[in-house]
């Protein structure tokens, strides 16, 4: 029988049994800085998940932090929902100026209510507002958000099933190497396009990943997006990216779809965009889909003032130069070295990695491993999570910001975890 702490009774005797990082981690988190969080109890830990991708500047960055205290102080304005406010003036002309201009991006920006579900719910919306069309296609092992419209976008089956209705208009198709090279890109959807009698009614949309985080770190080729765009264009339907989690950096790139060259017709951030981890997403998409009628689409706290003012800080502090860029590159690289050693130091359990810029996953032949290796982790002061269909793979997501002593600590410390486990 477990017997639970007292100090965490509150949050299994009141919390509902949804909860659940919590039963991954037992612990009571006080203080986070930079890349470590610490507990009640005086216990560090190196942070290798970073709010799943909504901390890419670090815990309580200090940059960010006098940035929002400074606004607080001065009374600036909370709540707002989409009321003309100086921060969300200065937030949009900071991101036109530092990221789109930059990178030649005509987009529109839509703030559709605080989480990456709303971005995603927003996009389908209008992609289907814009083509008349129902049916949206989505890839194997996708994870697009938790509520209805997104949920029917999701490969994950277990996640599906909390729906508890029927989950319509959203055909799967296989991501990049889900055939493991063995099928010509696109040679199933393509026909199903040509065939009168597929069953398939022709798509508004296109929803991708460009690395599927929650799906098992499955990185999609530059040829292979670059083609996927080819053949929306072709077909006439609408390409979006979701960004949630692998934009704002985490790739390398500002978006994570830079590195292959196209521009999406619509695009979803969140998490990261925020800067400070503050609830926010925005959807972008180009001018000639902005066809909502005013108040079409809303919600009442899209307008979080505090999250404007730390977006803005953070797009001035990280993104005016190549700097962040440039590091996580350099920060990939180290990931990637430690990953590589930790598999050839273990031949027999048949590790294999993959990953761009920061974001990583490691896997083995025995799918049961990853999370016995997370919880071997978090035992020696390591916080990572595992994704996949089946909790598969280890994924590392530590901030951009981290340095390369912590980054090298918190490798050791998964290397460890591995040799203890094996």
């Amino acid at each position: 029988m477990t017997i639970t702490p007292p100090a965490l009774s509150v949050f299994e005797s009141l919390e509902s049994e949804v909860r659940s990082y919590c039963r991954s981690w037992p612990a009571v988190f006080d203080r986070a800085h930079g890349s470590r969080m610490y507990d009640e109890d005086g216990h560090t830990y190196l942070d290798f998940f970073a709010g799943a991708g909504a901390l890419n500047y670090g815990h309580n960055n200090p940059v960010l932090k006098r940035a929002l205290l400074d606004y607080l102080e001065r009374d600036g304005v909370t709540h707002g929902l989409d009321m003309a406010t100086s921060a969300k003036r200065a937030f949009l002309e900071t991101f036109q100026d530092v990221v789109l201009r930059p990178r030649d991006l005509p987009y529109k920006v839509m703030f559709p209510g605080p989480t990456g579900t709303n971005a995603v719910e927003a996009a389908l919306k209008l992609a289907r507002k814009a083509k008349g069309r129902e049916s949206v296609v989505s890839f194997t092992n996708a994870f697009h958000g938790m509520s209805l419209g997104s949920l029917a976008v999701t490969g994950n089956a277990f996640k599906r099933a909390g729906a508890g209705i029927p989950l319509v208009h959203g055909t799967p198709m296989p991501f990049d190497n889900y055939f493991d090279g063995q099928v010509p890109d696109f040679l199933w959807f393509e026909r199903l396009l040509e065939d009168q009698g597929s069953g398939l009614n022709t798509p508004a949309a296109v929803i991708v990943e460009t690395v599927q985080g929650e799906g098992g770190i499955n990185v999609a080729r530059p040829e292979w997006l670059r083609a996927l765009a080819a053949l929306c264009e072709r077909r006439d339907m609408l390409l979006i990216v979701d960004d949630i989690q692998m934009g704002c950096g985490r790739t390398g790139g500002f978006f994570s779809f830079e590195e292959a060259g196209i521009t999406p017709d619509i695009v979803t951030l969140s998490k990261s965009i925020g800067g400070y981890g503050m609830p926010m997403a925005l959807t972008l998409f180009k001018p000639e889909l902005d066809l909502w009628e005013p108040g079409e689409h809303n919600g009442t706290f899209r307008g979080n003032n505090p999250a404007f003012v730390t977006a803005a800080a953070a797009l001035n502090a990280y993104w005016t130069d190549g700097q962040t860029e440039k590091q996580t590159f350099a920060r990939g690289e180290q990931v990637e070295q430690a990953l590589r050693a930790i598999c050839a130091e273990h031949p027999a359990l048949g590790g294999r990695y993959r990953g761009r810029g920061l974001v990583w996953g490691l896997e083995f032949t025995d799918r049961a491993r990853a999370s016995a290796v997370a919880a071997r982790a978090f035992e020696l002061g390591l916080l990572i999570e595992t994704s996949g269909p089946e909790s598969e793979v280890v994924k590392l997501l530590p901030a951009l910001t981290i340095s390369p002593e912590d980054l090298d600590e918190g490798l050791r410390i998964l290397a460890r975890a591995v040799r203890e486990t094996a």
